[in-house]
């Protein structure tokens, strides 16, 4: 097999690799480490009353961390900002990051049965973060930067067309392979064939985390890969290029066990920690604000980290005048503190913001 940065590696292999470059013990040994914190995770997360306190947290996190990774930056507070205001000057970046947090929800939404994990899906997620209107590429593209070419994905047409196909049969059907080990394979594999212009590193991310929901490993999209491939850029890159270039598989699939291992024990951290919080402000609000004091009350104000009166509103939890008496009272007692963007009043939940910000 010839195979050449410059020109397209239209001899990409299709899936699956040779068994032999999984069936070593170092790797089995890692796999059975990520199973488990996996496993720990997926226990924990039903302990959370209200889905969208992870939703609209740690997904957000995903989203901004995954976005930054291909170098679309924003800040925690711009982004969480933007989620809750109405404000009509957000920055493109935080727009972008924004559009990965609704595709990945809304693909996650779509995925009811395996049939559903297609490129359908995958084309819808590409089309939602970058809002271009294309979809597989017809054009040839060239990785890389002004003054070198490290990567030329498979030509456009019947090629590019061939190894998707290839990589959504053995996504669906191909049942005799661990899911998380598979999982490293997809992903390197949707990289290297790239099929569209743009947004191919995010939707593949995408595509990881609903395929773990997929194969019943989470039960929410909320294992956010993207903080470890940040944390280890060089290496994610590295390890990409060496599968590409000498075939190196065990030390890819390693990685991508110790991003889903690692992952999995900070998600897991962050959750706990929510859920302390929460608990700690119910009981707080029910001693020293009982005359306000509603499950459903905290429940909002833990689903994201700013909330506003119109939100108390939406959710059936108090009139206008009602909802904004509740926040002042909340941000009396510490809880929340308000701060002015645009023409409305947004309420950070200080805690809960303490817990997304901390690394």
């Amino acid at each position: 097999m010839n195979y050449s940065k410059d020109q397209p590696y239209n001899d990409l292999p299709l899936l699956l690799p040779d068994p032999s470059i999984w069936e070593k013990l170092s790797i089995y040994k890692k796999l059975a480490e990520a199973r488990a914190a996996l496993a720990e995770l997926k226990g924990r997360l039903p302990i959370i009353p209200n889905p969208l306190m992870l939703i609209n947290t740690l997904v957000l996190q995903e989203a901004k961390d995954s976005s930054t990774i291909e170098n679309i930056f924003t800040t925690n507070d711009k982004l969480y900002k933007a989620f809750s205001s109405t404000a009509a000057n957000t920055d493109p970046a935080t727009k972008e990051v924004l559009r990965y947090r609704e595709a990945l929800w809304n693909s996650f939404s779509e995925l009811k049965s395996p049939k559903d994990f297609s490129l359908q899906l995958a084309v819808k997620i590409f089309k939602l973060i970058t809002e271009k209107k294309e979809e597989v590429r017809t054009g040839q593209v060239y990785i890389g930067n002004s003054f070198q070419v490290v990567y030329t994905p498979p030509a456009p047409g019947n090629i590019l067309l061939e190894k998707l196909n290839n990589w959504f049969d053995v996504a669906v059907n191909k049942k005799d392979i661990d899911p998380l080990l598979k999982m490293a394979i997809l992903h390197y594999q949707f990289e290297a064939i790239h099929p569209f212009s743009d947004g191919n590193g995010r939707t593949g991310r995408i595509l990881n985390v609903l395929y773990l929901c997929l194969q019943k490993l989470l039960d929410l999209p909320v294992l956010y890969l993207s903080k470890y491939i940040l944390d280890n850029k060089t290496d994610y890159y590295r390890l990409l290029r060496e599968v590409t270039e000498n075939n190196s598989w065990e030390n890819w699939i390693l990685y991508i066990l110790e991003a889903v291992k690692q992952t999995s024990i900070l998600t897991l951290q962050k959750v706990n920690a929510i859920f302390d919080n929460y608990t700690s402000v119910l009981e707080k609000v029910k001693v020293e604000a009982n005359d306000i004091y509603s499950r459903e009350l905290i429940d909002v104000i833990f689903s994201q980290p700013y909330c506003k009166i119109s939100i108390l509103e939406e959710q059936k939890i108090a009139s206008r005048n009602t909802a904004s008496k509740y926040l002042k009272r909340l941000e009396e007692l510490g809880i929340l503190t308000s701060e002015t963007v645009g023409r409305e009043n947004l309420y950070k939940n200080i805690s809960l913001y303490a817990i997304l910000s901390n690394s």
